[in-house]
């Protein structure tokens, strides 16, 4: 008889879920107060104790890095939490363990799965506490994103209380863009901010507004007005033409050449450094610089969202290597997919596609934007991914575009469908590509 093959997407849908052993959750801590969050200097003020809750109840924080877990942690001791990870992770061997000790349900991301609402909805039967992101996963810029379509319909079907933490600094100590470590400050604020009585008398739109209100934050305008200096093994400019592609001076696109110290556009030689304080510093008095690597990107945005209204044929492709998961191992080395096709991956105004190679077979899929409405950045912003069928994968692009196809398709979606609405306060770029098409 041959062995029976493992089936690890098997083994995940069958989890039963519970609240974290005591003990467990008592080493889990120590480990994260004791030899992580206390690497970051984090300061922790607790305005309303989840402890106080003896019932079940939800705890949502604005996500802004990797690092976030040991701070809510920190910030919800002693009550155990059950916090919510996406789906992809639990198949990396490094986070297996942990997270099957800790009870870490999966979710897959700007999906609605039912994975994840039924391993949330066990913990919440059983009295315990779920934390998640209302923004479906952590910061790609430094700064919050809209909360996942479904939050508020989500939150009020339970009517329990709703804790909220804010973190700022977080993000900085491991951006998306590069995942060394960095050490200057982290604050958290613990507050209680909807009980059920609120929820009852509130519209799912009033609670979403709330939602993104609270969440509302930019690390890099914070540490520039707090002055915070920040520590740092490797240069501060690393991967950061990934997000920060277009040129302010010349409008060239992905001709950003990028060191661990400098980022400088190829075509007319305008560019910065980034000091310890991260301010981005201009090369010469010539160099035409934003603020900061968040205002960088609202410009980007602005013309991406001009340039589709503009042009009703607008595509754009990049070759990309294709990865995707195993389901009879644990990866290795940090890998968060492995490489298992290449082919062109396209956005234009019918949707998102694909088309080249899966394990030496032809293969392609297309996906209009009633099925995405964003591409999830797991780690780095070397490449996004994308769920197709329920199956995640990852696209790494040969030239460095990911930021403007994170853009492409966030602003095709709201052009052609808008369950995934953008800010009130960014109603301006909107209204300036409109006054420029007339």
């Amino acid at each position: 008889m041959s062995k029976k093959t493992r089936s690890l997407r098997a083994e995940l849908a069958n989890r039963k879920y519970r609240i974290p052993n005591r003990l467990y959750y008592w080493i889990y801590h120590f480990l994260m107060s004791g030899f992580i969050a206390k690497k970051y200097r984090p300061h922790v003020v607790v305005k309303d104790s989840i402890s106080d809750c003896k019932g079940p109840c939800f705890l949502i924080w604005n996500h802004l890095s990797r690092l976030d877990h040991a701070f809510v942690m920190q910030a919800a001791y002693p009550r155990p939490i059950n916090i919510v990870a996406g789906y992809s992770e639990f198949f990396r061997g490094h986070l297996h363990t942990v997270f099957k000790m800790m009870n870490i349900i999966p979710k897959k991301v700007y999906t609605n799965d039912m994975l994840g609402l039924r391993g949330m909805n066990s913990i919440i039967r059983q009295g315990g506490c779920v934390a998640f992101s209302p923004e479906g996963m952590s910061s790609i810029y430094g700064t919050n994103q809209p909360v996942v379509p479904g939050t508020a319909r989500f939150i009020k079907h339970y009517r329990i209380p709703v804790y909220f933490l804010m973190l700022k600094g977080s993000y900085l100590t491991s951006t998306k863009v590069c995942l060394d470590e960095r050490y200057g400050r982290v604050e958290a604020e613990l507050s209680l901010l909807f009980t059920p009585e609120q929820l009852d008398e509130m519209t799912d739109e009033e609670i979403n507004d709330k939602i993104n209100e609270v969440c509302h934050f930019d690390d890099y305008e914070w540490t520039r007005k707090e002055r915070i200096k920040w520590k740092h093994k490797t240069g501060m400019c690393t991967r950061l033409s990934d997000i920060c592609y277009r040129c302010p001076r010349c409008g060239s696109e992905v001709e950003m050449i990028n060191t661990p110290d400098m980022v400088k556009c190829s075509k007319c030689g305008n560019g910065f450094t980034v000091n310890d304080y991260y301010d981005m510093v201009p090369l010469d008095d010539t160099c035409v610089i934003p603020e900061s690597p968040t205002k960088w990107v609202a410009m980007e945005r602005e013309h991406v969202i001009r340039e589709i209204r503009e042009n009703p044929d607008y595509s754009y492709s990049a070759k990309v290597t294709l990865g995707d998961m195993p389901d009879d191992r644990y990866m290795k080395h940090f890998a968060t997919t492995e490489p298992c096709g290449e082919g062109e991956f396209t956005v234009d105004h019918l949707g998102v596609h694909y088309k080249g190679t899966r394990h030496s077979e032809p293969w392609s899929f297309d996906m209009p934007y009633e099925m995405v409405y964003a591409l999830p950045i797991m780690t780095s912003t070397a490449k996004f991914g994308l769920y197709v069928d329920g199956e995640f994968y990852e696209f790494t692009p040969e030239l460095p575009c990911t930021g403007k196809m994170l853009l492409l398709t966030e602003e095709m979606h709201r052009l052609h469908v808008n369950d995934w609405k953008n800010f009130p306060w960014n109603d301006y770029m909107y209204q300036n590509a409109n006054d420029a098409k007339a």
